[in-house]
C-alpha cells in the first residue's frame, strides 16, 4: 500500500514551487499525495519567515496534527522551509512531536532523511545552504505540474541583505540556475498542459548564469507554442537593467503587468533600509518602461511605519502611490525578523502604525477599484484555468493578474479568449466569454 504525504504551504510562490517539487522528489520513494491529513502517514510543514508570527504558526499547526492523532500513530512530521532555516535547533529542542526539520536549499536530501528516521527514529536537522546540488538533484525528476498556470524557480537568494529581511539567512546567497537546465523544464511544463510560466526568484532579475540574463529566459521561453503568457516575481529595483526594459518593447508574451517592489516612498527610510537604490531610480525605471509599452501598469510591496518613519516619510509614500498609480499592491506594517539589523530598531507606536497603514490601502485599493471599473463593458483577454466547483461558472486572469469569473464553456480551458466585462469589485472581473462554442467545434 502506498504511503501518503501530506503538505500545507504558507507563504511565497517559490514555497509553492518548492512543494511541488517535494512531490515529485518523494513518489521515488513510495509517497502519494493527500489532501486529508487523516489519512497521513508523513506530514511536511512548507514555512515562511516573512511574515509576522512565523514560528508561532509552526506550533500550532503542530498543534492540530498531535490533536488529529492523538488517538492513532502519529505521522512522520516533518518542518520544512525558511522557518526550520533560521530556527531548526529551538524547534527540535521545544516541540518532541517534530521528527525532521529540512532547510529550503537542502530538499534534495529529503528523500534519505526520511528512509534515515524510520530506520533509526532518531531526531534529524538538516539545513545545510547547497543550492547546486539542490538544482542539479531536481533537475534529473521531471516537473509533474500540469496546472494552466505553474511556477519555475530560476534564481533563489539574496546578496542584497535589507535591513528588514531574513531571505539572505534562510535562502542563502544568490543562485542561477543553469540556463539550459530551466529552457527544458519549460519545454517539459509546456508538454503539461502548463500554459503560462511564471519565473522565481527572491531577487529574479538579478538572475545572470554565463552572461545569460532574465531577458534571454523569457526571449526562449516565448519560442515554446504552449506558452501562452510569461510572468516574472519578485524583482529588485537595482536589477531592472535595460535588457529587461527592451523585452518590454519586443516580447509579445510577457505580461504588462511589472511588481517592482519600492517598499517606501522616502529616500531617507530607504537608506535606513538598505535597499540601495532611490526613488529617482524608480521613478527612471517606471517612465522607461511606459514609454518601450504604454499598456505596463505596476504593483508593489509596501513597509508602513518602519523604524524612523515620520509624516514626512510616510506623505511621500502617499504620493508615490499617486503619481505611479499602482493597481495592485502588498501593504504591511512593519514587523521585526531575529537577526536583522532592524530587530534592533525602536518602533513606532502602534496606534499611528494603523493609521498610516489604513490611509495606505485605503488609496491602494481605490486603485484597483478604479483599474476594475474601468473595464467594465470592454473586452480583455483572459486565460482560463478551471471551472469553478459545482457551477457553469470558468475561473482565469487578466493580463494584470486580475482574477476573472465568467460565463464560458469546457473548450475555452487553457485558452487565451476574449471576455467582456459585465461588472467588478475591487478584486474580480464579472463577465461573459465571447467565443462561439459551434465555431470551435467545427
Amino acid at each position: 500500500m502506498n504511503k501518503k504525504i501530506f503538505i500545507k504551504t504558507f507563504g511565497c510562490q517559490m514555497n509553492e514551487y518548492d512543494t511541488n517539487r517535494i512531490f515529485d522528489t518523494v513518489r521515488e520513494i513510495g509517497f502519494v499525495k493527500t489532501e486529508n491529513l487523516d489519512e497521513s502517514n508523513c506530514y511536511l510543514l512548507n514555512t515562511c519567515h516573512i511574515r509576522n508570527k512565523a514560528k508561532e504558526k509552526v506550533y500550532h499547526e503542530i498543534g492540530r496534527v498531535k490533536k488529529n492523532f492523538r488517538s492513532r500513530k502519529k505521522p512522520i512530521v516533518i518542518v520544512a522551509g525558511c522557518v526550520a532555516q533560521a530556527e531548526n535547533e529551538e524547534m527540535i529542542k521545544r516541540e518532541p512531536y517534530i521528527d525532521i526539520v529540512i532547510g529550503p536549499q537542502a530538499y534534495h536530501k529529503i528523500n534519505d532523511k526520511i528512509e534515515e528516521f524510520l530506520s533509526k527514529q532518531k531526531k534529524i536537522d538538516e539545513t545545510e545552504f547547497d543550492a547546486i546540488t539542490k538544482f542539479d538533484y531536481l533537475d534529473n525528476i521531471k516537473n509533474s505540474s500540469k496546472k494552466i498556470s505553474s511556477f519555475l524557480t530560476i534564481q533563489e537568494g539574496c546578496d542584497k541583505f535589507c535591513h528588514f529581511c531574513v531571505v539572505p539567512f534562510t535562502r542563502g546567497p544568490e543562485y542561477s540556475r543553469p540556463f539550459k537546465k530551466i529552457l527544458e523544464e519549460a519545454e517539459n511544463l509546456s508538454e503539461n498542459g502548463v500554459r503560462e510560466i511564471t519565473l522565481l526568484g527572491q531577487n529574479v532579475n538579478a538572475y545572470n548564469y554565463k552572461n545569460y540574463r532574465l531577458s534571454d529566459l523569457i526571449l526562449e521561453i516565448e519560442k515554446l507554442d504552449g506558452i501562452k503568457r510569461i510572468r516574472y516575481t519578485t524583482s529588485h529595483p537595482r536589477d531592472m537593467t535595460e535588457d529587461l526594459i527592451n523585452v518590454y518593447g519586443v516580447s509579445k508574451k510577457l505580461m504588462p503587468l511589472v511588481h517592482l517592489p519600492v517598499q517606501s516612498g522616502s529616500d531617507k527610510i530607504l537608506k535606513s533600509m538598505n535597499r540601495k537604490h532611490q526613488i529617482s531610480d524608480y521613478f527612471n525605471t517606471f517612465e522607461k518602461l511606459q514609454k518601450i509599452n504604454p499598456k505596463i501598469k505596476f504593483s508593489s510591496d509596501f513597509i508602513i511605519a518602519y523604524p524612523g518613519e515620520d509624516e514626512k516619510d510616510f506623505n511621500q509614500t502617499c504620493d508615490l502611490i499617486k503619481k505611479i498609480e499602482f493597481i495592485n499592491s502588498f501593504s504591511f506594517i512593519f514587523s521585526p525578523r531575529p537577526g536583522t539589523t532592524a530587530a534592533n530598531f525602536e518602533l513606532i507606536d502602534k496606534k499611528i502604525s494603523l493609521t498610516r497603514l489604513e490611509k495606505v490601502q485605503k488609496q491602494l485599493f481605490t486603485n484597483q477599484i478604479n483599474m476594475n471599473k474601468s473595464l467594465e463593458g470592454k473586452e480583455i483577454d483572459v486565460l482560463v484555468e478551471n471551472k469553478i466547483d459545482g457551477g457553469t461558472k470558468f475561473f482565469g486572469r487578466s493580463e494584470y493578474m486580475t482574477s476573472v469569473i465568467f460565463d464560458g464553456n469546457d473548450l475555452d480551458m487553457g485558452n487565451v479568449i476574449k471576455v467582456k466585462i459585465n461588472s467588478s469589485n475591487q478584486n474580480t472581473l464579472f463577465g461573459k466569454s465571447l467565443e462561439n462554442s459551434e465555431q470551435r467545434v467545427a
